[in-house]
């Protein structure tokens, strides 16, 4: 089992349950007490758990499904796709990383003349039958939680892509960069990354402050940030002395 799906695993478990002793996880995970206790320091080191004399205490947001999260700040998230767009310009290549806020950008390009990449299975399916979309599909790993394609193969397809645009989400921001849900998607958006003369940011302001599971970059690799208008004062002199251009959907 990969490392990211390891972990995943052991948070579903923990989660399901609230606590489960380290022997119990080694069984579900199909692996030593030794790897698991090195997994529980991680994950209680970015406060998904509390490691206890035994096991682990789940202390973490929930993992829900990838329509469970589209429903969640969903208002702002249109707002954010919108503003996003307009940034777009018709015509051009844009790539699209997975995500429920992306999903919304990819919304509001249906209609457009846009050649639009992606790897993001709920992306395809709603552009699929656009006739003025130019689809370009990145392959891979399909990871089942998010929807999109991941690994060696993606990133060995985006090595041949280059865009001005890239439109990406995080699982979480703080001052110390962006991050996401699993060591393969961040190898993956790293890629993309380098493909990309610009990157804009997609993100509510309720992700700002709080890692994920895996450190994606540094702050300022981001050019553009699009968040809500709940950003705080503070947040914003962050983002500013990162030298992020702010746009804020009203």
């Amino acid at each position: 089992m990969l490392l990211d799906q390891r972990r995943d695993q052991l948070l579903k478990v923990i989660e399901e349950t609230g606590f489960a002793s380290l022997q119990q996880l080694a069984e579900r995970c199909g692996a030593s007490e030794s790897t698991v206790r090195r997994d529980l320091e991680y994950l209680d080191s970015i406060g998904q758990v509390r490691r206890t004399r035994g096991g682990a205490a789940y202390i973490g947001e929930s993992l829900t499904d990838f329509e469970e999260r589209r429903s969640r700040n969903a208002a702002q998230k249109r707002r954010i796709a919108a503003a996003a767009v307009e940034l777009i310009e018709p015509g051009e290549p844009v790539l699209l990383d997975g995500g429920t806020t992306t999903l919304e950008v990819a919304r509001c390009l249906a209609g457009r003349s846009q050649q639009v990449v992606t790897n993001s299975l709920p992306i395809v399916n709603l552009l699929v039958n656009q006739p003025q979309i130019e689809l370009v599909v990145i392959g891979g790993y399909l990871h089942p939680k998010t929807g999109v394609n991941l690994g060696p193969l993606a990133v060995a397809a985006l090595k041949h892509i280059h865009v001005r645009r890239l439109v990406m989400s995080a699982g979480g921001v703080t001052e110390r960069g962006l991050y996401n849900s699993n060591t393969l998607l961040v190898e993956t958006e790293r890629q993309m990354i380098e493909s990309a003369q610009e990157v804009i940011l997609v993100c509510d302001s309720s992700k700002l402050g709080r890692p994920a599971l895996a450190h994606l970059c540094e702050l300022d690799v981001a050019d553009r940030m699009v968040i809500d208008d709940g950003i705080s004062d503070e947040w914003r002199r962050v983002i500013e002395t990162a030298g992020i251009e702010l746009t804020i959907a009203k």
